[in-house]
């Protein structure tokens, strides 16, 4: 898997001043789009398309100093269509524009290519197992919330604290399978998930039971799930959950993610009081013990698949 991700970091290489197809990436490393962008964003630690923007501003940043091209000839052979386009991207990325850095030869900002080595990690295992299930519906409350990579989600928090008690009351009663109890459901996340891109979130219950006309709904086709179990300090502890599953589990097991919302079910541990997600009538403070379940859309990959050329 490794060897196969960094011959796509080849191509994105070999290809900066060319249109970078993220289909023929992902067929390069032997899996879907969806999943390509998700793994690349956990390892990585930035999306996709901003390591491509980095990289071209970074090659291009070096041509401008050089001063063997036109900026406009800089400019459209790096993908921009005109002039100021490209100034303004350079001057996000470098802090200066263009025209000053020739003039000048400012110091200017790199992006480093990546590529991916194994670090043995995995000194504690990872608790998961694999569920089929029928489809189900999501009853809830749905808000559209910013992404937030490290902390307490401060949208989702104030979001929740408008739930009242007798909504919670009447969503717990719609649970009838598992995962049980109220659940933060996420969905419709930006491909890059970058920092600050929006997601719906709903605060709901799992169920196939028709909802009341008040309730917001999502519905859920049959499909695959890997749910991974996870103890301790809420929220960093659910966060690095997500980043272990998609740089740990993934490249090493015969699965890969699928569209689809991804569903937390939290309970707080330090005072055995019930969670799933947030308690009924606060959010989780900051370094509270929590126990969690994970809920990821998986499909299986034959290991033909995975070592195919």
């Amino acid at each position: 898997m490794l060897e196969r991700l960094n011959q796509a970091m080849e191509h994105i290489e070999s290809h900066l001043d060319q249109p970078v197809e993220v289909a023929h990436l992902a067929r390069i490393a032997v899996t879907s789009e969806y999943h390509f962008r998700r793994l690349f964003s956990a390892l990585a630690g930035i999306p996709l398309s901003e390591y491509i923007r980095r990289r071209r501003l970074t090659v291009a940043g070096a041509e401008v100093l050089a001063g063997e091209r036109t900026l406009l000839d800089v400019a459209t052979r790096y993908g921009y269509g005109s002039g100021e386009a490209f100034a303004r991207a350079f001057r996000v990325m470098h802090g200066v524009g263009p025209g000053e850095a020739r003039r000048t030869g400012a110091a200017l900002r790199s992006q480093p290519r990546m590529s991916f080595r194994l670090v043995v990690e995995g000194s504690s295992s990872m608790r998961y197992r694999i569920v089929d299930k029928e489809e189900f519906r999501v009853a809830g409350r749905k808000a559209r919330v910013p992404l937030v990579h490290v902390g307490v989600n401060p949208a989702i928090a104030e979001f929740v604290r408008g739930i009242g008690p007798e909504t919670l009351r009447r969503m717990t009663e719609l649970s009838d399978q598992q995962p049980e109890g109220i659940v933060a459901v996420s969905d419709q996340l930006d491909p890059s998930r970058a920092e600050g891109t929006e997601l719906d979130y709903y605060h709901g219950v799992v169920t196939r039971a028709e909802a009341p006309e008040d309730m917001d709904v999502l519905p859920v086709p049959a499909g695959t799930w890997a749910v991974f179990e996870s103890s301790g300090p809420f929220p960093q502890a659910l966060q690095y959950l997500w980043r272990d599953v998609f740089t740990q589990w993934f490249p090493s097991n015969p699965y890969q993610s699928r569209p689809g919302p991804e569903i937390l079910r939290v309970r707080l541990s330090q005072d055995g009081t019930q969670a799933d997600g947030t308690p009924a009538d606060r959010a989780p403070s900051e370094g509270a013990q929590a126990d969690a379940e994970l809920w990821i859309p998986v499909e299986r990959v034959e290991r033909a698949e995975r070592s195919a050329a």
